[in-house]
């Protein structure tokens, strides 16, 4: 094995298919790993197909630096010269979700609707940036840890504004939309119905058309409908079934029209129909912080980070949260109930969902000291974050707090002017 390619040390290989080896590298300049997929173009003896592989490989080049987003793996840099062709990506150390479609590793129920709720996320993200994906698969999507996915491969993506012509007949005949079978123009949709498969796939370790061959496969698709998931497995809802069903349909009026329709409803589902633990699960949680006043400017990339950076409990009514004069700069963010704030056992505020408390400790500095006691008046659930991971954030995510904490403050102050107004009048009538 080569110790170098580029600029980059070769650590050890990860793996190899017909077209490319995939190393996992070290960038000498960054010191961060990194996996290095190259292209072994010359395998191909028939020259149109290794054209239509080097024309892959200049797509996933073209998107180095356009898709920044937490669940879809970053391209940093593509070298193309002569017989050296290979791109940079992150190096995310997990699994594909392959293992997961297969019988004896299914998962449970809400981890799957989970992990497709945040690969529809990032396929909308990929949308707004003019990226179609046209291959999503399990081998596609990498697993880190309990439910934290990387979309990956975006050779055969479909991007806007491109000018070359697009390759055809790639994709894996299984996950194919009927659209992308027939060779038509192919939308964001294509890749709802493939993720609709994976779904499928994952919930009951089958595919939805089982087929002898790519013809048998390929007339299915056209025109069988697929069996309901629950027919494999009885603990499936008739909810979850149908988002499947619909994702997967070959009418296309039919099928979810938007990202957004298809996560609603996998947040609907996994909010009322699976069976869950106390646990939040990172669908519920990210829809929350969308919802939430103190959250309107942030983006959905940001989001995903306020996400990874917080902590959240549910704390029953009238419990203490915070004492006055205790040490402690982490402040909150209600999620969802209401609180009251005391100094000296005077009552001066109720505060409710979206509100934030505990940030003056934090925008005093270090070594501040609690000026109020605060109470769970109902049963609440609280993001906690605390400042010192925020500093670690990136500085968009910094930003976007700071101008929330300054838009509250005003709103404070001009509450405070109003009462103080008041209280002047109320002072001159009685004199």
């Amino acid at each position: 094995m080569m110790d170098k390619i580029g600029k980059y040390e070769i650590v050890k290989e990860l793996g190899r298919g017909a077209t490319s080896t995939v190393y996992l590298a070290l960038d000498p300049f960054s010191q961060q790993q990194v996996a290095l997929k190259v292209f072994n173009l010359h395998n191909l003896r028939d020259a149109n197909r290794a054209k239509a592989y080097r024309k892959l490989l200049l797509t996933e080049a073209s998107l180095a630096g356009k898709l920044s987003h937490p669940h879809i793996a970053k391209i940093y840099d593509a070298v193309m010269e002569g017989d050296v062709n290979y791109v940079v990506m992150e190096y995310i150390e997990g699994e594909t979700l392959e293992k997961y479609g297969e019988v004896d590793h299914l998962m449970d129920l809400g981890r799957i609707a989970e992990i497709i709720y945040k690969c529809g996320k990032a396929l909308e993200y990929a949308q707004y940036q003019g990226v179609t994906h046209r291959d999503i698969k399990p081998a596609n999507i990498l697993l880190r840890g309990d439910s934290d996915i990387k979309i990956s491969d975006f050779g055969a993506a479909v991007v806007e504004n491109q000018q070359s012509t697009q390759v055809s007949g790639v994709g894996s005949p299984a996950y194919m939309s009927p659209e992308q079978i027939k060779e038509q123009p192919l939308t964001h949709q294509t890749d709802i119905y493939s993720l609709g498969v994976t779904m499928y796939r994952l919930l009951t370790g089958k595919l939805p058309f089982d087929a002898a061959n790519s013809y048998s496969m390929i007339y299915q698709i056209m025109n069988i409908d697929p069996q309901p998931p629950s027919t494999f497995r009885p603990e499936i809802p008739r909810e979850m079934d149908a988002i499947v069903l619909r994702a997967m349909s070959k009418d296309l009026t039919q099928r979810y029209q938007t990202w957004d329709e298809f996560t609603r409803d996998l947040v609907s589902l996994i909010s009322y129909n699976v069976p869950q633990q106390d646990e939040f699960f990172d669908t519920e949680k990210f829809n929350t912080l969308r919802a939430l006043s103190f959250f309107s400017n942030f983006s959905d990339v940001e989001l995903w980070e306020v996400l990874r950076i917080s902590d959240w409990h549910k704390v029953p009514g009238e419990e203490s949260i915070i004492s006055e004069g205790e040490e402690g700069v982490n402040f909150f963010v209600i999620a969802s109930g209401s609180v009251r704030v005391v100094k000296q056992g005077r009552l001066l505020s109720l505060l409710h969902q979206g509100d934030c408390f505990g940030e003056m400790a934090h925008l005093s500095g270090k070594d501040a000291r609690r000026s109020t006691d605060v109470f769970a008046k109902t049963d609440v659930t609280l993001i906690e974050i605390d400042p010192e991971v925020l500093t670690r954030a990136s500085p968009n995510c910094r930003y976007q707090f700071s101008e929330a904490f300054l838009g509250m403050l005003v709103k404070r102050l001009s509450m405070a002017n109003t009462r103080i107004s008041r209280l002047l009048s109320d002072d001159k009538d009685e004199s």
